[in-house]
């Protein structure tokens, strides 16, 4: 955008929504998720399906990665609001539609983006040219990340009662960030109210990926770091267990992303599966 206060979501939030979108157009049904509104956001004009990092052969299992944990997400929200958690924080929220397309969920709930200070303007710029505009239960929380800002502070400034439970989200986050950067996240985590549950994904060290997944891990790496945002942190499941008790979570649990393809994608007659290469924290207060 030319306006210094707009910023488009980075390379990588951009891809992950085409992907979803991709799996919708491609992928025959049944689909995982339903997702084409993160399309309708970026608007990457009318030839993105010829773009070389959608090809819907060499892309399957990325998209199927990226739709399983999303579900996965997903599942995990409506299954908190049914036990009465009304507040969700989505941190590097990028373009993150489930408030357009789950208002039946999302209008039960406080909804909290955070990220980026233009990526927040340039979405709700996006939403009102759109017609979603942005209801009085969704709030864009900018966050000067760069700046280190502190993001639970600015949260509470936008409405967020740290006494009440929450689900916080963070997703494609910590590959970008320093261990301490992310031990202090969780620390944060922890002195919410009880009850609160965090997911949050990271990815494996590359001996621990399948050998057929391997190579597509580092064309990642190479595409992250030629774009400016390079891959920085990885961890072993023991390793993000021990993080997460050390900042103070006393029930953490490793979910696979073999376990996510297990459940989303076993009776699938088309072969669709994900990549292996990154797994998910479930930890609660």
């Amino acid at each position: 955008m030319a306006d210094q206060q707009t910023q488009a979501p980075d390379n990588t939030a951009v891809r992950t929504a085409l992907w979803r979108a991709m799996h919708v157009q491609a992928d025959p049904p049944p689909h995982v998720l339903e997702d084409e509104i993160g399309l309708q956001l970026a608007a990457p004009g009318d030839d993105w399906r010829r773009r070389p990092d959608m090809d819907p052969q060499t892309t399957r299992g990325f998209r199927a990665a990226i739709v399983a944990r999303a579900r996965f997400i997903e599942d995990l929200i409506l299954q908190q609001a049914d036990r009465g958690v009304t507040q969700y924080v989505i941190l590097g929220a990028g373009l993150d539609t489930f408030a357009q397309r789950r208002p039946e969920t999302a209008s039960r709930l406080q909804v909290f983006e955070v990220d980026q200070p233009g990526t927040q303007a340039w979405k709700r710029h996006r939403l009102e040219a759109l017609g979603y505009g942005i209801p009085d239960w969704l709030h864009l929380v900018p966050v000067d990340f760069e700046t280190n800002e502190d993001w639970l502070t600015k949260l509470t400034a936008a409405g967020f009662d740290s006494t009440r439970p929450a689900v916080i989200v963070s997703t494609g986050v910590t590959m970008y960030l320093t261990k301490d950067t992310t031990a202090a996240t969780l620390r944060q985590i922890t002195a919410l109210a009880p009850g609160s549950t965090l997911a949050m994904t990271f990815l494996l060290p590359t001996d621990l990926l399948d050998d057929a997944d391997r190579a597509g891990l580092q064309r990642s790496k190479e595409g992250a770091q030629a774009s400016g945002t390079p891959f920085i942190s990885f961890y072993t499941p023991p390793e993000m267990l021990a993080l997460a008790r050390e900042a103070g979570f006393t029930d953490a649990r490793h979910v696979s992303g073999a376990s996510l393809a297990e459940r989303y994608f076993a009776d699938r007659t088309d072969g669709l599966r994900p990549t292996t290469g990154e797994d998910l924290l479930l930890a609660t207060t």
